[in-house]
This record gives structure tokens, sequence and C-alpha cells, in this order.
């Protein structure tokens, strides 16, 4: 993960900050991700009845594609100089646009929006994260993601 010093901040904002490699979602991680959440929707789970969708075959799930945010900011992402802890915000704005079909790739793409200095040594960072899926024109989603730095 990159690191850059408070002074660096600004110039960044509006600007790509990290695309991460390609993650292919296989069948075991869509089943491992509803054993865990427990959203064993056949369109997920049954390759077989899935096939019968729309969709052609089993699709992960939009919040398995979401959670996997955390895994792409590890690369993509950046610290502050100094940071002691980075804690998730929350989202200002989540949409869900195309399927992950099983068997797809997807990577993450981070663009900076905004800084805001809560308090001194307490940044509030706001990122637009696309999630592309290799071979197709729609993302599977397009976050405004908030995360907070603390320095010491």
């Amino acid at each position: 993960m990159k690191s850059v010093t408070p002074d660096e901040l600004p110039k960044l904002i509006g600007t790509e900050i990290g695309l991460t490699d390609w993650m292919l979602i296989d069948q075991d991680r869509v089943n491992v991700f509803a054993e865990v959440t427990e959203d064993h929707q056949f369109i997920h789970v049954d390759p077989e009845k899935a096939k019968l969708t729309p969709f052609g075959g089993p699709i992960a799930h939009g919040f398995l594609t979401l959670s996997l945010l955390s895994k792409f900011a590890e690369t993509a992402g950046f610290t502050i100089k100094g940071a002691q802890m980075g804690v998730n915000y929350g989202f200002e704005k989540v949409r869900f646009l195309a399927p992950v079909k099983v068997g797809q790739q997807i990577r993450g793409r981070f663009v900076l929006k905004s800084i805001d200095e809560k308090r001194p040594g307490q940044y509030l960072f706001t990122y637009t994260v696309t999630v592309e899926i290799d071979g197709e024109d729609k993302p599977a989603l397009i976050a405004d993601w908030m995360g907070m730095q603390f320095i010491a």
C-alpha cells in the first residue's frame, strides 16, 4: 500500500489512486459467502437451476462483490504517513449495475473523491470505487466509500 504525507493529499483529489489485479469469482467463493451470510438463493448456489434464468448460470451475491472492496483497498488504496489505524466509515452510495457470473474476473478502480480533516490528525476520505468485470462494458458496482485514518 502506498504511503503519502498530509501535504500531498490535496493534489490526489479527483485522481485515480489505484487499480487492482483481476480476481476470479469461482463457485467455491460464492458458496462460502452463502454459508457465512445464510443467503442460499438458487441463483448463487445451484448451477443447474441458475442455467434456466436470464443470467444463464450462477452469479455472485452483490454483497460478496461489495465485501471485496476491503481486499481491493489493500493494493489500490493508500495510507497517510504516521497513520495509527484506518477504519471503515460507510457508504454514501452503492449501486449494483451488472451481475458477476461465476467464472468471471473482477477488479477495483479507486478514485479519491474528497478528503475532510474532521479533527487534527483525523482524515475522512471518500473514494469512488468501480468494480469492473473482465470483458464487460458495464461495471458490477459503483460505490462512494468512506474511510477514516488517524495519525499520531
